[in-house]
Parts: C-alpha cells; structure tokens; sequence
C-alpha cells in the first residue's frame, strides 16, 4: 500500500522556462500562467494512480467511513450521493442512496456527473467506472496507519492536503488522551472484540485492535490471524477473554451459544454492550474513532467501578 501524494512532474522545469520568459517579456505572460494548478495524482489501495485535473468538488461516496472523512475534512457539501448505510453526519442523510459495494446503481452515479468515487478495493463498481473513465478511489483502511493515510490522501483529493495531517493529530492525540483515563486494573486484559455472530473478531492487526492497544488492552486474536478473522466459537472459550465488547444484540445473545455459558467475562459481567449508533461508531474505520475510545474508555471505567 503506498501513501498518496500529489506528483508534479515537470513543474520545475516549467517554473524556470516561465521566469526566463517574464524576465524577457514580461507584458508577454498571460495573467493565468501563474495560477494555473498542476493535476492531483493520487494512489489508491489498488496500488492505481487516480488523475484529477482539479480538486474534486462533486463525489459520491459507496462507504460509510469515506462519507465521514469527507465531511470531517470540510467537503461535506461536495457529497452528491452516498451509500444506503451512510448516516452521519445528519447533513449526509438527505443525500440520493446509491446501493453499496455490492449492488452500487451504475446509472444514477453516471447521471450524477461525479468527479471522483470513492469505494473499497472489493467493489464490483469500480471495473464499470473504470471502463466509464470516472476517476474512482479505492480505499480500504484496516489499520489506524492505513487510516492516516486514507484521511492524507482525501484531503489530497480535495485540495487541501494539510488538513488530512491536521485531522489525523487531532484523532492521535485524543485518543491519547482517552488512554490516560484508562484504570490502572484494566490495562493489560484481554479483550474479545466481535464484529460478527459467524463470530469474526477484530484482532490486533486491525484499527479496533490498534485503538485497544493505544488504551492498554491487550487481544485474544493475535495479529498473524490477520485483521478480521472468523474464528471457532471453541476458540474464544479456550482463550477466555477478560472482557467481551460486542453489540448490544450480540451480547444478549451469547449466552445461548454452545459452550460460552463457561466463558468467565459473560458470567461475572465483564463485558460492555454497545448499541446500534455507538457500535457503528466503533467499527467504522475513519475520524469518529477518536469518539470510539471515548466509548471504550467509557465502558472500562464502568467495569471498574463495578468490580470495587
């Protein structure tokens, strides 16, 4: 994966044949040479360079994540659609719904005359707009790195590349500073985190796993089982994690499951049920995980006052 960036090539030589003719002739230069902005090229997940003339001012987004970037970078008012699961922020739910990464409606992101699309590398849109010629983005964060990437390289989009830095401090830093009101009794447990009844977890190779880590918390799926591997509901039993985080209805429904009664975090209650608006914002890779340790942060103190 390769950061994004904006590539000039030539612009040097450019620079240098325009001040060797205004020291000539001045009265010659038309009043726009100077201000003419080279192209943006950017490099997506699929390792593709993405051309744009200008920057972008009309984008559709096909990823919930994606759609919150681009309004914590100040392009919400760029958004001409998104997907049927963008919800936040509220401005973007009035916005026409564009399916998803599996059934994204072709015809109406056509007629939407879109300067950029910004999807996933596993979307099945991204040969149509490809053959289309619409400049489409493929971004698919798994790491709080691939994070600070995704936010440089749509702020590299939008024309304003030093606000993707500046976010991404700001989202650093408060989760740092979510860390430092972690319990001391609570740092170093091991945490399950469910993202799925198959069960599928999010391991320490992912940006859930990145956030506990930054809290203190340790993991259950190790890193080499990659970001969000499917697991064997035996598995979890024999790892017996300290302290379960899933969805509300998931956790009311884990009891049930063979074997989790043994599980000591289900019986002693060390688990924190989140529901559906706070687990979006949990699992969701892009500015609100700021918001996301808040939440976990939350829980932990919770936890600990509980066990006193």
């Amino acid at each position: 994966m390769q950061a994004a960036g904006v590539r000039t090539a030539g612009t040097v030589l450019a620079a240098a044949t325009v001040g060797l003719c205004m020291a000539a002739a001045p009265a010659m230069i038309p009043a726009t040479a100077a201000t003419t902005a080279p192209a943006i090229d950017l490099v997506d997940d699929r390792s593709r360079t993405v051309r744009l003339a200008t920057p972008a001012r009309r984008i559709v987004s096909l990823l919930p994540s994606s759609t919150e970037t681009v309004c914590a970078l100040g392009g919400c008012d760029r958004l001409v659609g998104v997907d049927r699961f963008s919800n936040w922020p509220p401005q973007v739910e009035r916005l026409p719904r564009l399916g998803g990464l599996e059934d994204a409606q072709v015809e109406r992101i056509v007629a939407l005359k879109p300067d950029l699309v910004l999807a996933t590398s596993s979307a099945r849109v991204l040969e149509r707009l490809d053959a289309l010629r619409i400049p489409a983005l493929a971004l698919e964060p798994k790491t709080l790195d691939d994070i600070r990437r995704a936010l440089e390289v749509v702020a590299t989009a939008l024309g304003d590349p030093a606000a993707g830095q500046a976010e991404w401090h700001r989202l650093s830093a408060r989760i740092d500073a979510a860390a430092r009101r972690v319990p001391p009794s609570m740092r170093g447990q091991r945490a399950y985190f469910e993202v799925s009844s198959a069960p599928h977890a999010a391991g320490a190779g992912s940006f859930v796993g990145d956030v506990l880590a930054r809290l203190g918390m340790g993991n259950i799926v190790p890193a080499s089982m990659g970001a969000f591997p499917k697991l064997s509901p035996e598995y979890i039993v024999r790892a017996q994690p300290q302290v379960i985080l899933a969805s509300d209805a998931a956790l009311r429904e884990m009891p049930k499951r063979p074997g989790w009664p043994a599980l000591s975090a289900l019986r002693d209650r060390r688990t924190c049920a989140f529901l559906p608006n706070a687990y979006d914002t949990l699992v969701r890779p892009g500015p609100r995980l700021a918001e996301a340790a808040d939440l976990l942060v939350e829980c932990l103190r919770t936890l600990d006052e509980a066990r006193r």
